[in-house]
């Protein structure tokens, strides 16, 4: 009998721009995820900010976006990925290093059958929301020029930090185990912690535009929004690294949760204010994106809906309730509440994920039981001792995001503040867009 020899089809044979070790699934994938959530900032918050602002701080707002997107990338490959990524020079920080050069780009990266190239991209338009989002809180006020010396600091003293302690594999709180499936605490913690404690030190918007501020544009704002939360596929669904069950998992959980949140926060407008609010929908919406984030490939289908009713409606009474009634909230001026749609919204989804994570699906994300188990499976598998320890490195990691964010977004204010003004001019702040770029965004001759 002849034996015929196997071979690959050619189209799948390693070469040179295709190395044995790079799996072009994986590649294509991880490729397509990055520019889903590039899509999120540029053009998604970009529109979602400029048409929920006062028309006369549309391209203020907008900009804002369009600036930190191409800052962060440029610093990310810089400097900021091997900060966060690299090899450690401490417990919580790599050594600084540049991604630039193409012999680096073209290896493995630490994760993942692909290339550097493809990983530093894939985080680099996380790094980039994460800034886009913390301008959620500045709106209308600060300085444009103090805006484009924060975002390289707050990317290199604080986002870095964050990302190599909690995703890096030799980062404390990876190596604790905690449980960060997509960001839920490296981006959206950190996202609201420092955009209300920024708020704080820039101060507030104009008496007029605090107390009247309606959307210029609530269609142009729901086109953001839904680019938001498709793009929130790319998101989550790329954060396994591989073309995988989990991945699927991850995305439609991402969705079920989303849809249960805003559905949540949508019955609870109609209930207590009488009235269907679509900008209260989006903001259900948020809520619902950003809780499921930390958990989105190890829990199951039916506690996705646990998660988004606990997103539409605990984030809804800090909102509605908690924030109207504390002087400290109102004090603080938070443009887009990312303090309640990021902040406790991560926070909460970083605990749930600590009550819910499915030992099986945590195997299949980190590749290792270890202590990885949600407090609910550590009692019916008699493994209490270890589902409680789950839930302590989840509280563990909040502290420290919380705390961090504080403290260096307070110490970059101060130091930025004695450069330049952190807030625009009473004159400025009266104008809007014209006063601070010469230009507006309706202009109807």
């Amino acid at each position: 009998m002849n034996k015929t020899a196997f071979s690959m089809p050619p189209n799948l044979n390693p070469d040179q721009a295709s190395p044995d070790w790079m799996n072009k699934g994986d590649n294509a994938w991880q490729l397509t995820a990055a520019t889903l959530v590039g899509l999120q900032s540029i053009p998604g918050l970009l529109i979602l900010y400029g048409g929920s602002v006062k028309k006369k701080w549309a391209v203020n707002s907008a900009f804002m976006v369009l600036y930190a997107f191409a800052c962060v990338i440029l610093c990310w490959a810089a400097w900021g990925y091997r900060f966060s990524f690299g090899d450690k020079m401490i417990p919580f920080w790599g050594k600084p290093n540049f991604a630039l050069d193409g012999h680096y780009l073209m290896e493995q990266t630490f994760l993942g059958k692909f290339p550097n190239a493809t990983m530093v991209y894939f985080q680099g338009v996380f790094a980039a929301i994460t800034l886009v989002l913390i301008a959620g809180a500045l709106l209308g006020r600060m300085n444009f020029y103090a805006w484009m010396l924060f975002v390289p600091l707050w990317l290199t003293f604080s986002y870095t930090i964050t990302a190599f302690s909690i995703w890096c594999p030799d980062g404390f709180l990876a190596k604790m185990g905690i449980i960060d499936y997509s960001g839920g605490y490296v981006i959206h913690l950190s996202s609201g912690v420092a955009g209300f404690t920024a708020a704080y030190w820039v101060g507030p918007r104009l008496t007029q535009d605090r107390q009247r501020f309606p959307p210029n544009n609530i269609l142009l704002m729901l086109f953001g929004a839904g680019l938001l939360w498709i793009g929130w596929t790319g998101f989550n669904g790329g954060d396994p690294y591989v073309v995988s069950v989990d991945a699927s998992l991850a995305v439609i959980n991402t969705h079920i949760c989303t849809a249960a949140s805003l559905l949540t926060w949508l019955l609870l407008d109609i209930v207590f204010f009488r009235k269907p609010s679509v900008i209260g929908a989006v903001q259900g919406m948020i809520t619902g994106l950003v809780c499921i984030t930390p958990a989105a490939g190890v829990v199951q289908g039916w506690a996705a809906v646990i998660m988004g009713i606990c997103s539409g409606s605990i984030p809804w009474f800090t909102m509605m309730v908690i924030h109207k009634r504390s002087e400290m909230f109102q004090k603080v001026d938070d443009t887009m509440a990312v303090l309640h749609t990021h902040a406790i919204a991560g926070s909460l989804g970083g605990i749930l994920s600590g009550i819910f994570a499915v030992p099986k699906l945590n195997r299949l994300f980190y590749g290792t039981s270890g202590h990885y188990i949600g407090l609910f499976y550590g009692l019916a598998d008699k493994r209490t001792h270890d589902g409680f320890r789950q839930i302590g490195v989840q509280l563990v990691g909040v502290v420290f995001v919380v705390v961090l964010n504080i403290v260096s977004t307070s110490i970059i204010c101060v130091v930025v503040q004695i450069f330049m003004p952190l807030r625009m001019s009473e004159e400025e702040m009266e104008i809007g867009d014209e006063a601070a770029h010469g230009e507006e965004a309706y202009a109807i001759w």
